[in-house]
């Protein structure tokens, strides 16, 4: 039987804010960041004005906000940019108003994560902004609805207790997804690796497989009129109907051992493509509406850590390498064959976002770059040391304005940089 959601609102109140737009999944309005990767989830901002090379001094900031522990990025709609912080024994949803840089709600829920193979003990998961909801998921498995306009709470689960499973290196950090009128999760439980709940509700939908839970953030396309939701898990990257959670394709991706998945599957023309490093590497997949048929794989052109690629003109651009091992380079790779049409060595681990024909690229180590979106070399147009501290967590790019946290502690800041006048 499904469980039950704890809630704070009479069944009254959610029919009355399921009504006001629930089911319209992440807002998309033009210059919106509503999501982990963006409106689309691939790292492309939609909608936006051309950026020109910065001054020598670097981008205009126009505000910083303090934050707390966690390596959760940030998402913007509209006036708002939402952030997920841990603050001593709470875990705290704020909202900041994106011209002031000042706080305008926030909602506090209790923090029982302790930390594992990394002493950071805040959330991991960017929020989700669906319709009139924002959706979080802490780093101790709990999942929480709250109201866009003043963050009044609407349910939580407990995934970790409802659906227990195998424990984690960092912690849950696998991002939800919004698909139809329920919310999908690889929560990594026994008998409920990917479980979907209702958005409305919070009560269980469906639960499917044993897969265990990565650090990857799922994704959506529809082939051949065929709504998919694609999640690299643990061990494996699988196709799910999110109406059924009937399994359409899988394929074996990952490695057993102190290994880690947390690239986010990336689709573009009827393609997939995923990554990863400790020796697992990147593949390319063609999709077909139940199946995937693998085009390319190796580990030696585009094998991420923990960032995802932009795709443009059949061309991908990202991080080849490891933090850890300090060899990451920023690469651009032939999408089709793999091949590698130039290398930056010594860059960095970088997160990548794509405006128009332009990337901007932010290095775990506080270093922002505008270059050209092009296969013929690497064409740096500005640049800019924009922290001191690690620049870890995923930024995000709305109505000109870049947004990026960095971590220092037990704490960091939320930074908003002007790339582009109003």
């Amino acid at each position: 039987m499904p469980v039950a959601a704890k809630t704070s609102l009479s069944y009254a109140a959610f029919v009355l804010v399921f009504a006001s737009g629930l089911a319209a999944g992440p807002h998309c309005a033009a210059g919106d960041w509503p999501q982990i990767l963006g409106p689309r989830r691939n790292g492309v901002a939609v909608d936006e004005k051309p950026i020109e090379p910065w001054p020598v001094d670097g981008p205009k900031v126009a505000w910083s906000f303090p934050v707390g522990s966690g390596y959760a990025g940030p998402v913007v709609v509209g006036q708002r940019a939402i952030m997920f912080h841990r603050l001593g024994e709470i875990e705290r949803v704020e909202a900041i108003d994106l011209a002031t840089g000042k706080s305008t709600w926030k909602t506090d829920y209790p923090a029982t994560y302790s930390g594992g193979y990394n002493s950071d003990n805040g959330p991991r998961c960017v929020p989700l902004v669906a319709g009139e909801l924002v959706i979080v998921f802490g780093a101790a498995g709990h999942l929480h609805a709250l109201k866009l306009e003043d963050g009044a709470k609407l349910w939580s689960r407990d995934t970790q207790a409802d659906y227990p499973g195998p424990g984690s290196y960092f912690g849950a950090g696998s991002t939800p997804i919004v698909a139809g009128k329920n919310v999908l999760l690889n929560v990594g439980g026994r008998d409920a690796g990917i479980v979907a709940f209702e958005l409305a509700t919070g009560k269980t939908a469906w639960k499917k497989t044993d897969e265990r839970a990565s650090y990857s953030s799922p994704t959506k396309v529809q082939i051949d009129g065929q709504e998919q939701v694609i999640f690299v898990t643990r061990m494996n990257t699988i196709g799910i109907d999110p109406a059924s959670g009937a399994e359409l394709f899988r394929f074996a991706f990952g490695a057993r051992g102190p290994t880690v998945n947390a690239a986010s599957p990336l689709v573009f023309n009827n393609q997939l493509f995923v990554s990863a490093a400790y020796g697992v590497g990147g593949l390319l997949a063609r999709l077909s509406k139940n199946s995937a048929t693998q085009v390319w794989a190796n580990d030696t052109t585009m094998s991420s850590q923990y960032s995802t690629c932009v795709q443009r003109d059949g061309f991908l651009y990202g991080t080849h390498g490891r933090e850890d091992f300090a060899n990451g380079e920023l690469r651009c790779i032939a999408a089709q064959t793999g091949k590698v049409q130039w290398s930056a060595p010594g860059f960095g681990v970088a997160h990548v976002i794509l405006v128009n024909d332009r990337l901007v690229i932010l290095n775990h180590q506080g270093h922002l770059v505008l270059a050209a979106a092009s296969p013929d070399a690497f064409d740096s147009l500005a640049t800019a040391q924009v922290s001191p501290n690690i620049t870890r967590a995923m930024p995000a790019y709305a109505q000109g304005q870049f947004l990026f946290r960095e971590n220092a502690g037990n704490g960091g800041t939320l930074k908003c940089l002007t790339l582009v006048d109003p």
